[in-house]
Order: C-alpha cells, then structure tokens, then sequence
C-alpha cells in the first residue's frame, strides 16, 4: 500500500466528501429505521471546514481522498468531572481501503487535535448491531460507555 497521509480538509475536497457523507448514510440505513427515504444530509462540510471548534481531516493517498472524520469541541452536562469532549464522526473509509488501518490513522490524527485544544477524552456514536464498526473502535481503544435505546410512541390507542 502506498503512503496514507492524513490532512485538515479543505473547501476544494467539499465534492469528495458529499460522496463520502452518502457512503456513511447507505452504511448507517441498515441500521436505522428512522432516517428518511431519498437523498438526506447529516453534515454542512463547508461549515465544518472552516469552523474553530471541529477539525475535519482527510485520508489521502497518491492525491486521492480514501477517507474522512471529524472531532467536534462539545460542552458536557455540569455535574460531569471534564468541562468539555470531543464529538467524532463522520467516520468514513473508501471501501478498496478498509482494514488498512485508515480508520484509527484518522482517529488518531483527531485525538492528536483535541488533546492540542485540551480535551481530555472522545466520544461518538456507533449503531448497537453495527459489529465491524464496534470492533474497529475496539481496536483504537474505544471502550462501550451508555446503550441509547428508543420506542416507537403508538398512537392506535390515543
């Protein structure tokens, strides 16, 4: 495998990571029974791009994007001991370079980050059945913390 590098993203890389944003929603709709049909978005990537408090990185090899992430700065409930997190997502590798390693270069160029703005611990989300995801995040020391659960209110009765 040739060289990966993993840069601060850029507006002129805005087109790639549309196709990588898609790429994480056909990934996450398995696993989702509440996102809505059609084209959808989860970030605005030029806001990301230039905003203070998240770092938008970029995996490149031989000039080419093969992947994305991102941490965010997030103020914390008061009674917990850090003030503040960094938030991770849009975790993203080109398919043709997955289990190369990309995913925890990515994290670990963003833990590098957040410990320059003093943040003292990550966070993000993974969908429960999601088990190559959970794994990959194993491996970058990520440990399970809080099950989020839900329920569908039904509205036959009201």
């Amino acid at each position: 495998m040739n060289e990966v590098s993993i840069r601060k993203a850029i507006l002129n890389d805005v087109d790639t990571l549309l196709v990588f944003e898609q790429g994480v929603i056909a990934a996450e709709r398995p696993f989702d029974s509440t996102l809505q049909h059609g084209l959808i978005h989860y970030y605005d990537i030029e806001k990301m791009i230039t905003a203070s408090d998240v770092e938008l990185v970029v995996a490149c090899m031989d000039d080419k994007l093969i992947g994305s992430g991102y941490a965010r700065v997030e103020n914390v409930k008061p009674y917990l001991k850090h003030r503040q997190h960094a938030y991770l997502g849009f975790m993203y590798v080109d398919p043709q370079y997955r289990g190369k390693g990309v995913n925890k270069m990515i994290i670990d160029a963003l833990e590098k980050w957040a410990a320059s703005e003093g943040i003292t611990e990550l966070r993000l989300d993974v969908y429960f059945p999601n088990a190559a995801a959970i794994k990959a995040y194993e491996k970058s020391g990520f440990t399970c913390h809080m099950l989020e659960m839900r329920k569908a209110v039904n509205h036959a009765d009201v």
